[in-house]
């Protein structure tokens, strides 16, 4: 095992300096805990499997990935500043790393991606180390795609009611009326009555044959404030592919304000839909309602002071049937409780992708949902987490 590690050490090093690629013709493998570190480009024309071992691209100049047949990693990071091109799709079996730089793609081209099988995880991803083309995931239920553009993280979390076969995702903050990077466009003018006004600034593309929701965000970037009156006002619309104009998805739950929130789709297939973004519901003719009133916003800092320790919702004793849920800034569920008493204190009760349960959850602006059953009422917003 170390002649084969030290054989491909040597090769990545000649290649480096004879040329500007390895070309992997044969039939490349780890072994056992090795590393291989890329400084170069790969092109890739035969087996590339990895059953263990890391494989990082590093550097200061840009690497790509091309080639015939897609290779397969185990362990895969980046540290490249200048960013990791895809010209053929890179399988990752067990985790990818994100330390520094991004991972494009053509946005024009839907069958190369950096693709997530089976029980892959990701780690470290941020607004400068993302999936900057497609992401893609196979033979999994529930991910968070951690896509974005080149200034900042945009994910977008799925939840299938089985297994994707495929799906695939990306990013792109652009007017879906005239996108530069892809060769279609979505007219934000071209809708059905029941949408009031489309937003122009971003939009996501999404495929997939299972039925599923989604979870998507927004930031002041976003520019909700421009396009509805108030969070209520928020819907999810989608390019539908056979009426060839936008079509009302719908949501089951928001939270936020205009500037910071989220909210989660009505259930939908992905590949039914060929672009997805923020729209909103047409104003009223002649007087504005607010639907859903504010409970407030709330400080917990669970030190143990007795000052703060936990979410404490006064008055929600009134209600013999109720259900809190609180979401972090990406709209991922971090905590949920039928008949809510006292109990939040900074830690997740969710089985979810939630990194280190056991330390608590990270300390930061969450949002709540209060649903009072018995009142036929609903309740959305704000708390920060002190540690």
């Amino acid at each position: 095992m170390k002649k084969l590690l030290h054989i491909s050490f040597l090769l990545v090093g000649f290649f480096a300096t004879a040329q500007t690629a390895l070309y992997n013709s044969g039939n490349m493998q780890l072994h056992g805990n090795a590393e291989l570190g890329f400084h170069t480009n790969l092109i890739n024309e035969s087996t590339f499997e990895t059953t263990s071992g890391l494989v990082g691209f590093y550097g200061n100049n840009p690497i790509q990935v091309s080639g015939s047949i897609a290779p397969t990693l185990f362990d895969a990071e980046i540290f490249l500043p200048s960013n990791l091109f895809l010209g053929t799709t890179l399988n990752i079996s067990n985790n990818f790393n994100f330390v520094e730089g991004n991972v494009l793609s053509s946005l024009n081209n839907q069958v190369v991606y950096l693709n997530f099988l089976d029980n892959t995880f990701f780690t470290g991803e941020n607004d400068a180390s993302k999936v900057t083309g497609f992401a893609a995931i196979t033979n999994k239920t529930i991910f968070s795609f951690p896509v974005g553009d080149q200034s900042q993280l945009r994910p977008l979390m799925l939840e299938s009611d089985s297994n994707n076969e495929l799906a695939i995702c990306a990013y792109l903050r652009q007017d879906p009326s005239n996108p530069s990077a892809i060769s279609e466009n979505f007219d934000i003018e071209e809708k059905v009555r029941n949408i009031g006004a489309i937003t122009d600034k971003e939009f996501w593309i999404l495929q997939g044959d299972v039925p599923s929701t989604v979870t998507l965000s927004w930031n002041p970037e976003s520019d909700l404030v421009n396009l509805g009156n108030t969070v209520e006002d928020i819907i999810l619309v989608g390019w539908s592919k056979t009426g060839n104009l936008w079509t009302v998805i719908g949501n089951t739950a928001f939270s936020g304000d205009l500037n910071q929130g989220f909210l989660v789709s009505e259930k939908f297939v992905p590949s039914d839909y060929a672009a997805i973004t923020f729209g909103t519901v047409p104003l009223p003719l002649d007087t504005f309602a607010v639907n859903n009133p504010t409970l407030g916003n709330y400080f917990v800092s669970p030190n143990g002071d007795g000052i703060n320790d936990v979410l404490i919702i006064d008055n929600l004793g009134e209600s013999e049937s109720n259900n809190l849920q609180i979401y972090n800034r990406f709209g991922q569920k971090v905590f949920e409780m039928d008949n809510y008493s006292d109990e939040f204190n900074g830690f997740s009760n969710q089985n979810n992708l939630v990194i280190n349960k056991s330390q608590g959850l990270a300390e930061g602006v969450y949002f709540y949902i209060v649903t009072l059953f018995d009142l036929e009422l609903n309740y959305q917003g704000f708390l920060f987490l002190d540690k």
